[in-house]
């Protein structure tokens, strides 16, 4: 498979060759989308807490008498059948909502995201991604020239002058290869990817 290399104006002279075991796998869209299910769901945490029927504040008093007044049995006005009952399944903080993806699937999974964006012409490859300065006007500037306003960047080395450099920009992102999660590979509209991370995702996915 075959990249586009760009320079810092966003022109492209030339391509380089890539391993297909990445960049040019079939699209397997149940997979992405159970990886990238996943992924959300493990990053969720248990921060909701309801309370049943035994929790409530409420009296113990029998709402009103058995029979004779022509309504439904009651007992309590904590029913959860009761404005301000109990929940009948109520929700915790020690809620489990993780899901399982073995390593195999994990990265087919990843193949076939970047394989897509490959097709799509969603990638780019570039010589180097650094600063000399932790300046964010100096990284706006220089990705608008590239012509990208929405941009993962993948690169071997993140340095801490373009950590600081692209940290305030919103649809921005700068990672090394092994932080390049489903979500946001599908997310940001382009992706960037240095050469010596070329490298790194070919010998950790290959």
């Amino acid at each position: 498979m075959d990249l586009k290399l760009i320079n810092d104006q966003g022109q492209s002279s030339e391509t380089i060759s890539a391993s297909d075991a990445i960049f040019g796998r079939e699209f397997n869209e149940a997979l992405i989308h159970q990886i990238v299910v996943a992924y959300q769901a493990n990053a969720r945490g248990g921060n909701r807490a309801q309370k049943d029927r035994s929790e409530v504040k409420h009296t113990t008093k029998k709402p009103w008498r058995q029979k004779g007044t022509g309504r439904a049995r009651a007992g309590m006005t904590s029913s959860p059948l009761w404005r301000g009952g109990g929940r009948t399944f109520p929700n915790s903080p020690e809620e489990n909502f993780s899901q399982k993806i073995n390593k195999k699937m994990y990265r087919v999974g990843i193949r076939s995201i970047f394989s897509q964006l490959a097709r799509e012409d969603r990638i780019a490859v570039v010589d180097s991604f650094t600063f000399d300065s932790p300046k964010t006007k100096q990284a706006a500037t220089r990705l608008k020239d590239m012509g990208l306003d929405s941009v993962l960047v993948i690169t071997d080395s993140l340095d801490e002058n373009t950590y600081l450099a692209t940290r305030n920009l919103p649809h921005v992102a700068v990672v090394e290869p092994r932080y390049a999660d489903p979500l946001s590979l599908v997310h940001y509209k382009k992706v960037l990817i240095t050469k010596a991370a070329i490298a790194q995702l070919e010998e950790m996915f290959a």
